[in-house]
């Protein structure tokens, strides 16, 4: 007969797959006739904004446009101009890369970008996209808890308690975000912005009925040419709230959110004569994974004392550990720029790729970080100095846990000149997602054979043995046809923990 199991479905969502593309785009670009030639190009900066992403039949779809801004010297003229212009750019994967996904999470990342003068009139561009992409498939946890036999069958069942984090929900909204930002009163006011830079930073979520609440700051840099002709630099933190559907979410469920620009909008607000307030307007994706942590039981295994039992295990695998956590790491370094230099105009670093290592108990995160300067020499010719900076952290987490992680300087860079060169000192943020799964077997179906009862004809009725340093007290009760009652019975003992590994027991068979 079968035996009738417990079954329980929890919905959740689970890894369908991880993918990383990467890919070349370049641009011959005409100078437009409003502005100057270029006499020499100062650097070249990127900013990636994802347009779409979709899901077809398990291929990943994107597209995008990387804005790229070059700074110049124009031929005969003093200052520094900018030149705007956007490369289109999609990126797809192979065919049935992430079978079964609904959603996916998606960073497209310059590792590469670099223009040249073809002529004064004409620049050539060419940069590399690093895309990192998550698929998230629906996959509810199915497992049997328990069993209800009855007392004649004589079925023993062993259960086990298990912490799980299941990822319940994935929810997705995008929204735009508008806010004045207001040049501090020691500085010059804006006629012309010429580069900016835009970060965030997520401080708060909380989850109240159907919504999820999120709060963070977004980070706005500026250079700009000043109502003297002469370059500028000025930096702000703009507050943000907003609100999320999450029909169904558990409140007390961890919310992590990525947050991803899809396009900005800084323009010098006109009503304002002195160019001293910037309109800001930021068109973003934001991507909540809600995770919620229960305790479940599982049905591990099954034995009857009266019949032979034959039952299907089937493995299990269950989230155990998850956790996100920032770490910040403080970086002092000098540029030496060879030259006397005048004044800074800007200051800027970029986190790369974060490797992760183990070292004993420890986790090691390394990243690189680009650091860039801006600043006039003596003779107020606009030059650049650029150096790679390594930053790293230690956590301690579960060795067989797996850890993903990002670096982001998400705070304006400071810097003096000095008889070195320049000293910068920036913070820069490690966002750690450590995850550690546990493989459980749980029973799946069982069967008694209730025609004849067990033979045990022949077989002592009571055995004395040690219990060995791999066996529990169920492993005894099942290999000698008994319970774990009437051993601890047997050997006048109230629990299971006090049984002794290094004394005799007395384990009485128990027939049908």
């Amino acid at each position: 007969m079968e035996l009738d199991l417990k079954k329980v479905s929890l919905d959740a969502y689970d890894t369908g797959g991880e993918l990383t593309l990467t890919q070349e785009e370049t641009a011959e670009t005409i100078v437009p006739d409003y502005c100057p030639d270029i006499a020499r190009i100062i650097e070249t900066d990127g900013k990636v904004y994802l347009h779409s992403r979709e899901l077809r039949d398990g291929k990943a779809e994107l597209s995008g446009t990387v804005r790229v801004t070059v700074l110049y010297t124009p031929d005969g003229e003093s200052g520094v101009r900018t030149l705007e212009f956007a490369i289109p750019f999609t990126a797809e994967s192979d065919g049935r890369a992430l079978p079964g996904c609904q959603h996916l999470t998606a960073e497209t990342e310059t590792e590469f970008l670099e223009a040249r003068m073809l002529n004064p009139r004409k620049i050539f561009t060419h940069c590399k996209l690093v895309t990192h992409i998550t698929g998230y498939q629906r996959k509810p946890l199915v497992f049997c808890a328990d069993t209800e036999a009855e007392p004649g069958l004589q079925v023993e069942k062993r259960q086990e308690n298990q912490h799980a984090i299941l990822l319940t929900h994935i929810a997705e909204k995008d929204f735009t975000f508008t806010e004045e930002m207001n040049l501090s009163p020691g500085r010059e006011g804006a006629a012309e912005l010429l580069t900016s830079q835009v970060s965030s930073t997520v401080t708060e979520t909380k989850i109240v009925g159907s919504k999820l609440i999120f709060k963070g700051v977004f980070s706005i840099s500026l250079l700009y040419r000043d109502n003297n002709g002469g370059c500028s630099s000025a930096a702000s933190e703009l507050s943000f709230s907003q609100i999320m559907e999450v029909e169904g979410a558990v409140e007390g469920s961890a919310a992590s959110l990525q947050l991803q620009l899809t396009g900005t909008d800084l323009q010098i607000d006109g009503d304002d004569p002195e160019g001293r307030q910037i309109a800001v307007t930021l068109y973003l994706h934001a991507t909540a994974l809600l995770r919620e942590e229960q305790e479940l039981t599982l049905l591990s295994d099954l034995y009857s004392t009266a019949y032979d039992m034959t039952y299907e295990a089937a493995p299990l695998s269950i989230t155990s550990f998850c956790e996100n956590l920032t770490r910040r790491q403080t970086l002092r370094e000098v540029l030496e720029i060879g030259v006397v230099a005048e004044s800074i105009l800007a200051l800027s670093a970029k986190c790369g790729t974060v490797s992760v290592s183990r070292e004993g108990g420890m986790a090691v995160l390394r990243a690189g970080v680009t650091v860039r300067a801006m600043y006039l020499d003596e003779g107020g010719v606009p030059l650049v100095a650029e150096r790679s900076i390594d930053a790293g952290c230690q956590l301690e987490l579960p060795e067989d846990c797996r850890v993903t992680a990002r670096a982001i300087c998400s705070e304006e860079v400071q810097g003096t000149l000095g008889d070195r060169g320049i000293e910068v000192r920036f913070p820069v943020d490690f966002h750690v997602e450590a995850a550690a799964r546990v493989k459980k077997v749980c029973v799946s179906a069982a069967k008694l054979d209730t025609e004849n009862t067990k033979d045990l004809g022949g077989a002592p009725s009571l055995v004395l043995r040690c219990i060995g340093r791999q066996e529990s007290a169920w492993d005894l009760a099942k290999k000698y046809n008994t319970t774990i009652a009437a051993i601890l019975s047997a050997n006048q003992l109230e629990e299971e923990g006090e049984i002794p590994q290094d004394q005799m027991l007395l384990i009485p068979r128990k027939r049908a």
